[in-house]
């Protein structure tokens, strides 16, 4: 009953969303932009508390089929419109292939979308850059995401994926973190069969790996 209940207020909560930022378009300017900015930030927040509602019901919410990858990064990107113009971030795509995986696309998107808006956040102050590829590994295609950031310090990359783990970088002014955003995309790769691993290097930057299979079977959690 809860979790219905979270669902159906999130359904009902973005209605108004949708509504503000049709607002939004009919009277540009710089303080409804900047108020179209953080109801993004609203949108990502009601998205997550979706996806948390529903991970633990992968029999109900899970269609596994052939997708394909570069339609999956491309709407997680799309998402993140607003944020990459605002932050002058520079997107590298040019080896992004255009492979054929097997997953949940509205999931997988999600999961995308988690770690490019970490790569946003956590960006720094010049040349800003996200480079996402793709690679071809036996049954398995890897893709990479990439980016020049602030990184995280040595000691706390084996703890990014916990519940609720925000580490020195989710206690910095304007990047406050929930802690919720890497623990759910290992969640939900664990539900979908997908791999994820996350190597940083403070003050260098970060590459999350999420690992799809290519083939149509898959061992759901």
């Amino acid at each position: 009953d809860y979790k219905e209940y979270i669902e159906l207020w999130i359904h009902e909560v973005k209605i108004p969303i949708a509504a503000s930022k049709l607002i939004i378009e009919n009277n540009k300017s710089d303080i409804t932009k900047s108020i179209d900015e953080e109801l993004d930030k609203v949108e990502n927040y009601t998205e997550q508390a979706l996806f948390y509602a529903r991970s633990s019901a992968v029999e109900k919410d899970y269609v596994i089929t052939k997708t394909n990858l570069k339609e999956i990064v491309n709407s997680a990107i799309l998402k993140n419109k607003t944020a990459l113009l605002n932050e002058r971030v520079s997107l590298d795509l040019q080896n992004l292939k255009n492979e054929e995986v097997f997953t949940d696309s509205k999931w997988a998107t999600f999961i995308v979308n988690q770690i490019i808006q970490n790569a946003i956040k956590y960006s720094k102050e010049n040349e800003k850059k996200i480079e996402i590829y793709s690679k071809e590994k036996n049954d398995k295609v890897i893709l990479y995401i990439k980016d020049n950031g602030i990184g995280i310090k040595k000691g706390e990359i084996t703890r990014v994926f916990e519940k609720g783990f925000t580490g020195d970088n989710g206690r910095i002014i304007g990047k406050k973190s929930t802690g919720i955003g890497l623990y759910l995309c290992k969640k939900l790769c664990d539900k979908l069969g997908l791999g994820i691993e996350l190597n940083s290097e403070k003050d260098i930057g970060t590459e999350v790996r999420i690992i799809f299979p290519k083939n149509s079977y898959i061992n759901l959690k």
